[in-house]
């Protein structure tokens, strides 16, 4: 005999009406009850006793207003207005940036602090603690979870950031979240720059719907994620996707780091590890002789090191983003050279716009709600 399945609690039915009122009103400014009964397939005096539950709670709020017309006038909810932002922040050679966002997704503040690439750990902590702490200043609620992008490798136990030989941006061990502690409530959450690139293109980008792709970024650094089954592998250390010491062909064939390809093309800027992506659009234009000897050049070095990512991650597609990556030029010799390989793979070049503060952004608003819902029951 089959036993009967336990039947939900009364708490358990509360608690799923009232995430639905709350994620509903996520996605819309403000609603009447029956509005929102409507949106969510629940009963009217259900929700009604969901919404009263919530305004004691001080997450939902009467709005004042009232329906017009014929029948009953009904009352508009929203969400309090001080339910906290999330902050979202991008630490890279350029500067530390950031906004604070609220559950609707809206920008509600902006901050930048400028940086250099050999800005150093204690440059890059204040430069990152300044912009914190001007948004928090002024967030209805503070700033309750941050998510922040880093054009360096990232420890995936610590969010540490992880200092590689030869890396272009320096700022050493940077740690955003201990710097972050003092005005973020809640949890912190970092990763590398491409990776949250990869999640963006996968998400509304023309990797849309590809559950095993890598994203290749080729500008002033270099740098690869690796998406298998629809989720970026970070590795033990965060350090997947890391290719810029992959060894690949050089410019005379000879093998060598990727790194040191720009190297000896004289592609680097001076007195630095950092690609010249510039010079090197400048220098990829046209059909001159140097211009087919630098596509041709680039084309092995970066075909050698996508013939090592598909040997062992079997992509459906190769996505190539950076300054450079996606130069028509640039993308159209890697194709050629890929193409006539063991095991040529499709090849696109990256569509998002700032595809890393993209991802980021996405996913500090989905942390915000997820707390806003949990504060609704903080004992369950």
């Amino acid at each position: 005999m089959t036993s009967a399945k336990p039947k939900p609690s009364l708490e358990m039915l509360r608690d799923l009406t009232d995430e639905h009122v709350l994620r509903t009103l996520m996605d819309h400014p403000r609603l009447t009850r029956a509005e929102i009964a409507a949106l969510t397939g629940i009963s009217k005096p259900t929700i009604s006793d969901g919404v009263q539950r919530l305004v004691r709670a001080g997450l939902v709020v009467d709005t004042g207003e009232r329906t017009t017309g014929r029948g009953r006038a009904g009352s508009y909810h929203s969400l309090a207005p001080r339910l906290g932002l999330a902050l979202v922040a991008s630490i890279s050679p350029y500067g530390v940036s950031a906004q604070a966002v609220d559950v609707h997704g809206q920008t509600l503040g902006e901050a930048r602090a400028d940086l250099d690439r050999n800005a150093g750990e204690h440059r890059a902590a204040d430069a990152l603690a300044q912009v914190a702490g001007r948004l928090g200043q002024t967030a209805p609620g503070g700033l309750r979870t941050a998510v922040v992008s880093a054009a360096d490798p990232v420890d995936r136990a610590t969010g540490r950031l992880v200092q590689l030989p030869d890396a272009p941006f320096l700022v050493g061990e940077l740690d955003p979240p201990a710097v972050l502690d003092p005005y973020v409530a809640g949890p912190v959450l970092v990763d590398n720059d491409v990776n949250w690139a990869a999640r963006a293109e996968r998400h509304t980008g023309c990797a849309a719907g590809v559950d095993d792709f890598v994203y290749v970024h080729l500008g002033e650094g270099l740098g690869c994620a690796v998406v298998t089954d629809g989720a970026v592998r970070r590795g033990r250390r965060g350090l997947a996707g890391e290719i810029a010491h992959v060894s690949t062909a050089g410019p005379d064939g000879t093998a060598m780091p990727l790194t040191e390809v720009f190297a000896v093309l004289g592609l680097r800027r001076p007195g630095s590890t950092a690609v010249d992506a510039a010079a090197l659009a400048t220098a990829v234009e046209g059909d001159g002789e140097r211009a087919r000897e630098v596509r041709d050049a680039l084309a092995r070095a970066v075909g050698g090191v996508l013939t090592a990512v598909v040997s062992l991650t079997d992509p459906e597609l190769i996505v190539i983003g950076g300054e450079w990556g996606r130069h028509p030029g640039v993308t159209a010799a890697i194709d050629a050279h890929f193409a006539r390989g063991p095991r040529p793979v499709r090849i696109a070049a990256a569509s998002v716009t700032a595809p890393e503060l993209t991802a980021a952004r996405s996913r500090a608003v989905d942390e915000l709600r997820s707390l806003i819902v949990r504060s609704a029951h903080p004992g369950g």
